[in-house]
């Protein structure tokens, strides 16, 4: 048994964290801890800008690291009772995934999630960032001496798999239900102080995970299956009412708009290093005297001016356009609306800058949906939406369909111009026309 296992059963050294939880820890835990990586991630902020519309919302990827840590925890200890968990599962990457579920995250840098979605060139993802922290001679030395090597950490946590071992493990780390979700709705929820991510059975989920009988990856008992709709129902209802909130939006492609303005001006890779106040002054020193330091400004200065929504489609009601302008190229979605900023101020006889009127919609990468497969008592597998009216209604229609609306941002003074304040629907289909495939 490795030897967070039994700190967990009975702990002598704990850190606690919300909501009132426990985290075991041992000497190779505090020395990980410890380390300029994930020390770095305690003042790198888990939802951005999320806080520009709920201020409580500012807790720091090492709390999450935590979480997803104190998870691992949890399902390896029932799990490796079970025999078709257990012979698959050797000590050392048991080891492993542990160590992976506290650095899972230690590639993020600030805001990484909303320009990574503008897939730049030459900006690498978040996940080979992480190697290269790990690969720092400190860290490598760290990993070998206590846990396994960096190889077998990136691996897991990239999904370059060995063996079934590694494989049942990397499902239980990134897959449709899995511990990074669970704790991440959990704890955003938490501290947006909103009820919508908590109300599902953490525990009733962990005890229904089994090995998937055909497959290696991991599967849901059939008693499990209302926990994993009240799962899939939370995360839903985050994506609508939290992360995609119109609000939050705004402040997002405000954000990506000064990023892609300022590209030549800034390192973005070099940035990638830094905290969320050393990246914030990065960007306010580079936008100062251009066209992006209202955008800017309008974040992070002294005083908060958000961009104001004068349209919104969804895909059920506004099929057409949704479907017209979601998962376009983002240099697309720029030229677009800067055709549109031409016609307004042409139609409403203003000033209107290329920056002052933002699309803003579902990127090219999808989330992923969650349709686990369940285990039923007579042994036979199934889709979790064939049991599931709930999943099923998800499932059907790709997640981001149902949660991801496109939306059009402008300048708080435009919107005064605009009669009623809402964009005509044809200006926008008229801009995108004209900017063509």
């Amino acid at each position: 048994m490795i030897e967070e296992l039994r700190a967990l059963a009975v702990p002598q050294h704990w850190v606690r964290i919300a909501p009132e939880v426990d985290v075991p820890l041992t000497p190779r835990v505090t020395r990980l801890l410890d380390s300029p990586p994930l020390r770095r991630l305690a003042r790198v902020s888990q939802l951005g800008l999320v806080s520009q519309v709920y201020p409580g919302a500012i807790h720091h990827r090492l709390e999450h690291s935590l979480g997803v840590y104190r998870h691992a925890l949890e399902v390896l200890s029932r799990l490796l009772v079970e025999p078709g968990f257990a012979a698959n599962i050797t000590e050392r990457q048991a080891g492993t995934f542990v160590a992976a579920s506290l650095l899972h995250d230690v590639g993020h840098w600030p805001f990484c999630h909303p320009i990574e979605d503008m897939q730049l060139a030459g900006l690498p993802r978040h996940e080979v960032l992480a190697r290269d922290w790990l690969e720092q001679p400190e860290m490598a030395a760290l990993v070998k001496e206590d846990w396994s090597s960096v190889d077998e950490v990136c691996d897991l946590l990239s999904g370059r798999y060995r063996d079934r071992g590694s494989e049942l493990l990397g499902s239980l780390l990134s897959g449709p239900i899995d511990i990074d979700k669970m704790d991440y709705l959990v704890r955003d929820s938490l501290h947006a102080g909103v009820p919508y991510g908590r109300h599902f059975d953490i525990r009733r989920l962990l005890g229904s995970l089994v090995p998937h009988p055909e497959l290696p990856r991991m599967a849901l008992g059939e008693k499990g299956r209302t926990a994993a709709e009240m799962m899939v129902f939370a995360r839903y209802v985050m994506f609508s009412e939290v992360y995609w909130h119109h609000a939050v939006r705004s402040a997002t492609a405000m954000l990506q708009r000064a990023v892609y303005m300022l590209q030549g001006e800034i390192d973005l890779v070099a940035m990638t290093r830094l905290d969320d106040h050393q990246w914030i002054a990065s960007l306010c020193r580079a936008a100062e005297g251009t066209a992006a330091e209202p955008l800017v400004s309008g974040l992070f200065g002294d005083r908060r001016q958000l961009w104001k929504r004068v349209a919104e489609f969804d895909r059920l009601q506004h099929g057409d356009l949704h479907a017209q302008l979601a998962r376009r190229p983002y240099g697309w979605l720029v030229r677009c609306s800067e055709a549109l900023a031409g016609r307004l101020a042409r139609d409403l006889g203003i000033e209107v800058g290329l920056a002052d009127v933002l699309i803003d919609a579902p990127p090219v990468k999808l989330e992923v949906d969650i349709n686990m497969d369940v285990v039923r008592r007579d042994g036979s597998v199934c889709p979790l939406g064939e049991i599931s009216p709930v999943v099923e209604a998800l499932a059907r229609r790709q997640f981001d369909n149902h949660v991801k609306r496109v939306r059009v941002f402008v300048r708080p003074d435009i919107r005064k111009a605009l009669e009623g304040g809402q964009l005509d629907e044809k200006l926008l289909e008229e801009a995108a026309k004209s900017v063509g495939e």
